[in-house]
């Protein structure tokens, strides 16, 4: 499974190009940009699970670095900042990560 078997080539790469400069990242523009706000609450979940690169049910703040690059493998990674706002935004419980229910919300919330 790829990005481009939910979302489309052309919105990602808009996106990807709109945060190009760093600490310019801001999750509720991307997610709108690259259309997964319009998506359903199934394809945002598999989203998710691209996202998940581990395979562990959880995004950690290690795979947010690289939150760009599972959308297009030529984008920059997240600097830190960018890294600590996003996993904040996401992590409602607390636990340090970003469960499917927690990105699906966040992407709701955009």
């Amino acid at each position: 499974m790829s990005m481009t078997d939910f979302l489309s080539a052309e919105d990602i790469k808009k996106a990807i190009g709109a945060f190009a400069a760093a600490d310019s990242f801001d999750h509720r523009k991307f997610f709108q940009m690259v259309g997964l706000k319009k998506k359903s609450l199934d394809n945002v979940k598999k989203v998710f699970h691209i996202l998940d690169r581990d395979k562990s049910s959880f995004i950690e703040e290690a795979e947010l670095r690289f939150f760009l690059q599972a959308f297009a493998p030529d984008a920059r990674e997240l600097s830190a900042k960018e890294t600590k706002t996003l996993l904040a935004a996401g992590d409602k419980d607390g636990d340090g990560k970003i469960g499917a229910d927690e990105f699906s919300s966040l992407v709701a919330e955009s």
